[in-house]
């Protein structure tokens, strides 16, 4: 059977949206026959057993994220497609070092910058998934990626990237102190704050931070890049293949660079401090993803491209229905903790990162968890039934039906069907 890979959809020229479906779509490119694989911009989570993207599918196994992608492509093929498959075990070392340091510094950057910063959001970054996404999930997915991005970068301290919760707040405390009197209704401003004024206002604050986060994630890459010349490691004594970590800088460090942004502070950035690894990156595109790829190049594949893709299946009525279930659980207290635990299991089951102490010892937290959930919930169903039942025993509450012989009486005396048609009948004037 022909694998197939299924990733978040193009946007910004480039082949997805998501820097680890970017990594898995770099990877294939390399190491797989053009032939033995096709690429489908599903962009739907629920395609995948595992609810993640990208996922590799090979007949009835299901493989997500791009380490566990690599890993599965090296055994299924017997060490034939393994872009790392010469490096020694220091090289090994120093990939796997390397590249959890692409991830963890990476992924916030894109965050704050595709997602964090409100004039490229809703400007860029969320027109983009409109472009890829079908109803009902066109209204349903943006906001909880831009929710997910947002709590992943709270401890950075650059929330005030946010300006449209800026704005929110600054309302939000204006009413509370026009109401408590504190300010005079004819002081209170005529226009409301504007983005430049916002910008002005956390410009100086944002900069200090923002450049110690870019220059800790692109400077170590810089320094590495000079000394090895062509790529961060070469998979080769020719230094004419690059590896697996490569593949991976090439996501996180393209949609730094390519999106053109309506702020592009991390772009700028990336120019200004370190253009070899700019120049790096727009080599390695070329190589390994190709031209620029665009919504209806992937949906409606028509002429040949340097990518194998395949149009994805229209989404079904079950899957519409699936999703809107899905969405209501997720927003219901007690079904939401459920689903998350079982995520949280089957996440832990899944990455090899883990040992098999962590795997234990994760997956019993979730057994845990949700076994006291359901435990709170019996708990408050039976303080409830037993309160009900208090009440009732002491006359607080009843539960009789009225007699025939009342019902009799009321109908005879018109009480039952007595509607008055004024003020004066309620009065009896």
């Amino acid at each position: 059977m022909v694998l197939q890979l299924h990733v978040w959809g193009p946007a910004f020229s480039l082949p997805s949206i998501d820097a680890q479906c970017l990594a898995a779509i770099a990877y294939c490119s390399e190491v797989l026959p053009k032939d033995s694989w096709e690429l489908i911009a599903s962009s739907d989570p629920s395609v995948s057993p595992t609810g993640e993207l990208p996922a590799l599918q090979n007949d009835s196994v299901w493989v997500s994220r791009f380490r566990n992608i690599v890993d599965y492509l090296r055994q299924y093929s017997e060490g034939d497609w393994d872009l790392d498959q010469n490096l020694d075990e220091v090289q090994k070392a120093d990939s796997v070092a390397f590249s959890s340091f692409v991830e963890s510094r990476g992924q916030p950057l894109l965050d704050l910058s595709l997602y964090v910063t409100s004039q490229n959001y809703y400007t860029n970054t969320s027109p983009a998934y409109g472009a890829l996404l079908q109803w009902p999930n066109q209204w349903i997915l943006p906001p909880k990626l831009h929710a997910a991005a947002k709590t992943r970068t709270e401890h950075l301290g650059l929330s005030s990237l946010d300006l449209q919760a800026m704005e929110d707040q600054r309302q939000r405390e204006h009413n509370a102190a026009v109401a408590s009197g504190q300010i005079p209704k004819n002081l209170l401003p005529s226009q409301p704050s504007t983005v430049s004024k916002l910008l002005g206002r956390t410009a100086q604050t944002n900069q200090f931070r923002l450049v110690a986060l870019t220059a800790d994630f692109f400077e170590p890459l810089e320094a590495m890049l000079a000394r090895t010349k062509t790529y961060l490691l070469p998979a080769d004594k020719d230094n004419e293949t690059p590896s697996s970590l490569d593949c991976l800088a090439l996501a996180y460090l393209s949609l730094a660079l390519v999106p053109d942004l309506a702020f592009p502070w991390l772009r700028d950035a990336m120019r200004s401090k370190a253009p070899l690894l700019a120049a790096y990156t727009e080599r390695m595109r070329d190589r390994c993803l190709g031209e620029d790829s665009t919504p209806a190049q992937a949906f409606k594949p028509e002429e040949p491209s340097k990518l194998p893709w395949r149009a994805p299946e229209r989404i079904s009525v079950s899957t519409v229905g699936k999703t809107l279930l899905g969405t209501l659980a997720d927003n219901t207290p007690f079904l939401s903790e459920v689903r998350q635990n079982r995520r949280l299991k089957r996440a832990v089951e899944e990455d090899e990162s883990f040992s098999s102490v962590e795997k234990q010892a994760l997956s019993s937290y979730a057994d845990a968890s949700t076994k006291d959930m359901f435990v709170s919930i019996a708990a408050v169903v039976a303080g409830t039934a037993a309160l009900v039942g208090y009440m009732v025993q002491v006359g607080l509450l009843s539960f009789e039906r009225r007699g025939a012989d009342e019902e009799e009486f009321e109908e005879d005396v018109g009480m039952s069907h007595f509607e008055p048609e004024s003020v004066n009948d309620i009065l009896g004037i």
